[in-house]
Formats: structure tokens, C-alpha cells, sequence
């Protein structure tokens, strides 16, 4: 794959051979566990569980997946394990120390391998008792809070937490272009509104902007409610090539491409803002690769998933992806264009803040059932056992998106760091 650079820290790449894989490969089984505090379970155990449902989903017993990935921070289980207690073989594995950008990354590490001829199918997991053990902050009963490494570079200052090494970003773009807590804020109100049609929702409750802004202050500016939750939980999804996937009793979710870990000019957690503007974030190099692989635009995508450890980190993603003009992320999460019902819904089932943390997973999840038109939501189910869906978005009813052709996935590890995907719907 040829390259270019065309101006410092810019490089355009040449993408005949990834557009040679548009289509061609497929997410043909999603399972994971329930989302809750204090799971009592092991992340082994929790791994388990969900690439058991993720193979019952796509048809699969042991002998058909022979290949796994998986990423952890310090709490996960590896792929050998998991598999071992599955009766899988494996051909091909491996483990990555990652968190945000990882799925679309594994995604396309794993097309990759197959393309390779090193495996057929590979489940991807991630599990993590991230209420109970490690949790993001840097407390639990796991924790730890050595000073090591480039840590001295930011420890001693405060910033131990991600909100706290997060929100100077979200400061400069107030300052910059004037945008309000109370704009982002109405991220929260749209996943909240999204979750409460979600049965397995850890949070199911309708939070309205006043609600966001009178939540206590963690770091400034983010309120309690503009963060995430923390649960117990593991998820997987299966991938394999398209014409594979079609054998699996499920609608696959047919992949168009992939960027994976994407950063500024400077990628590092803690010293990309020495690589301004300091209020872009990685999806402005990201989204060069992602849309002309895909061979669609950001006017082209129907659903969105971005990754919502803050309700800004999601306004910033969709921003410099290209929903929108820079500068105007306040206005187009609060005006109604990500809830259900409107123009290009985000998180339908309630994302990071509100059905549970997964690390990025549980939103590709959330867009393959929505390519499949199956939302796992409270409609009624029909005679033929597949839901029925109103199109009735109050609370507790619907959250199925109608006529759904086009997901975008956007992953977060920092602002620094990023990873994306579009997927399609299979009309085969």
C-alpha cells in the first residue's frame, strides 16, 4: 500500500487494496453477558459467556471460530483461556493492551488475518469487571497508583482519571467556538432516552438538561451525568468473510471499512496537545481514510455509534467525522438530530453513559442488530418469533431505527487516538 506525505504530520494514503475489501467481510455473530455491579464472576468466566452467545448467535459450535482477539487494560483474560473453555482450536490469536479504539481496530486486524489465509473466523472479546475491579479512575479493589513511566509527566498535576485528562479538550472548544455544557449535555438526554427502551440497560431513566447540570461537578466542566457508567460485563463479536456469514441464521452486518488507531501528530494520551488545534481530536485524520474506503460520506449513514465516555467526547467524534462544520458540535447534538426519530440517531441503546462500559464494543453490537432490524427493545414479539417494531419511541417502547442501510462506528481512546468502521445492510 503506497503512501504520501503531503504536508508535515498529513498523509494521504492510497486505498485501491482496501477498497478491494469493502464488502467482503462480515460481523456474522454478536452475544454478550448482562450488564450489572458486582458481577461476583471472574473476566474469564465473563469472556466465556459472551462468546458462547456471540457463537449461538451466528449458528457456530467450536470447530467453525480459529481465531480470537481480545484487548484488555489490566483486567481481561487471554484468547487461550477463553478458548480452552470453549473447546476451540486456534489457528491464529492474539491479545492487545488497548481500551476505546480497539474493536474497529480488531475488526480489521481480523479481516486482515483471514485475508491472509491464516484463519477462517475469528471472535473478538472484550471482558472487564470495571465496576468491582479495575475501574477507569484508577480505584477498586485492583487498583494500584504507582507513579511510573511517563506518568510523572501528568500525575503530579492531577490527571489521573480520564475526565480529568480529557476535559481540557472540551475547555478549549468552549472557549473556541462557544459551545455550552448545556448543548452537550443533551447527548446524556438522548442516550438516556434510548436506553430506557433498552431491557438490558444498566441505567434506564430519562434525564432532562437541568438534570445533567445540577449533578455534582467532578472536574470542570463535566457534571456527574456527562459521564459513564461502570459495570461488570464481556461482549464478542464474530467476524468472517461475507459469503460465510450468509450461512449463519442471522442478517450479517457487511463491513466497508475500517480505520483502526488513527492519531494526531502526536498520539500520546497526555501530549497531543502539543499538536493543536488542541479541540480536534483524532477523527479529523481518521475520517480521510474511513469515507473514501467505504465509498460513502458522512450524509450517506443512517445510525451512528460513537464512543461516549463524556457526552463530549461523543460532540467532538461527530464533529470531526464530518456530521457536521467544526465549530458547530453543540448545536447539532442538541437539536434533536441523534435521538430516535430524528435525522441520524446516536447510541440507540444507550451507549457508555447509559446501558453499560464495554470499551467501544457494545456499540457495534448495538449497529449490527440495528442493520439486522432487530433491536432488542420492548416491542411486541410477533407469531413468527421475530420482534415487531412500532416505530413508537416513548419511553419503554421502541428503538428500532426505520430503513436502516448505513452504520458508522466511531471509537475513542483519547483525543488524541481514534478508530472507526461503516457497516451495511446484507440485501442478499
Amino acid at each position: 500500500m503506497a503512501s504520501s506525505i503531503t504536508n508535515a504530520g498529513t498523509r494521504e494514503i492510497e486505498t485501491s487494496s482496501a477498497r478491494y475489501l469493502r464488502g467482503k467481510y462480515a460481523i456474522c455473530g454478536v452475544g454478550e453477558t448482562t450488564y450489572r455491579r458486582g458481577s461476583d464472576q471472574t473476566t474469564r468466566s465473563l469472556a466465556t459467556w459472551a462468546v458462547g452467545n456471540a457463537m449461538a448467535d451466528a449458528g457456530m459450535t467450536a470447530t467453525d471460530v480459529d481465531g480470537m482477539l481480545s484487548y484488555s487494560n489490566n483486567d481481561s483474560t487471554f484468547a487461550p483461556i477463553v478458548a480452552n473453555d470453549l473447546g476451540i482450536r486456534l489457528n491464529f490469536y492474539t491479545d492487545i493492551y488497548g481500551g476505546g479504539s480497539s474493536t474497529e481496530c480488531l475488526i480489521g486486524i481480523a479481516i486482515g488475518v483471514i485475508e491472509a489465509g491464516m484463519c477462517k473466523t475469528v471472535a473478538i472479546y472484550r471482558a472487564m469487571n470495571g465496576f468491582s475491579q479495575v475501574r477507569i479512575g484508577g480505584t477498586g479493589v485492583r487498583s494500584a497508583a504507582p507513579i511510573v513511566g511517563d506518568q510523572i509527566h501528568h500525575r503530579a498535576y492531577g490527571w489521573q482519571s480520564a475526565g480529568q485528562m480529557f476535559a481540557p479538550t472540551f475547555m478549549r472548544h468552549m472557549y473556541d467556538y462557544g459551545t455550552t455544557s448545556a448543548q452537550v449535555a443533551a447527548v446524556k438526554v438522548a442516550h438516556s432516552k434510548h436506553a430506557s427502551n433498552n431491557p438490558k440497560a444498566y441505567y434506564k431513566q430519562r434525564y432532562t438538561i437541568d438534570d445533567v447540570l445540577r449533578s455534582r461537578m467532578i472536574c470542570q466542566p463535566l457534571h456527574l451525568l456527562d459521564c459513564c457508567v461502570e459495570t461488570d460485563n464481556a461482549t464478542c463479536i464474530i467476524v468472517t468473510r461475507l459469503d460465510r456469514a450468509r450461512d449463519c441464521p442471522n442478517r450479517p452486518a457487511v463491513i466497508q471499512a475500517v480505520a483502526g488507531r488513527v492519531s494526531k501528530p502526536r498520539g500520546d494520551i497526555h501530549l497531543h496537545y502539543q499538536s493543536g488545534p488542541i479541540s480536534t481530536v483524532a477523527g479529523h485524520y481518521a475520517q480521510k481514510i474511513l469515507w473514501p474506503n467505504a465509498g460513502v460520506g458522512p450524509e450517506d449513514i443512517d445510525v451512528t455509534g460513537s464512543y461516549d465516555a463524556f457526552t463530549f467526547t461523543t460532540m467532538l467524534q461527530l464533529e470531526d467525522y464530518g456530521f457536521c462544520e467544526k465549530g458547530t458540535g453543540g448545536e447539532y447534538v442538541s437539536g434533536g438530530t441523534i435521538e430516535l426519530g430524528g435525522k441520524r440517531p446516536n447510541n440507540t441503546a444507550g451507549g457508555h453513559l447509559c446501558e453499560g462500559y464495554t470499551h467501544g464494543m457494545n456499540m457495534v453490537i448495538e449497529n449490527v442488530r440495528q442493520l439486522r432490524g432487530e433491536a432488542d427493545d420492548s416491542c411486541p414479539v410477533g407469531n413468527d418469533s421475530r420482534r415487531k417494531h412500532t416505530f413508537n419511541y416513548a419511553e419503554g417502547g421502541c428503538r428500532q431505527v426505520r430503513k436502516v442501510e448505513l452504520t458508522a462506528n466511531l471509537g475513542w481512546a483519547h483525543p488524541g487516538a481514534g478508530s472507526a468502521m461503516v457497516m451495511a445492510k446484507d440485501h442478499a
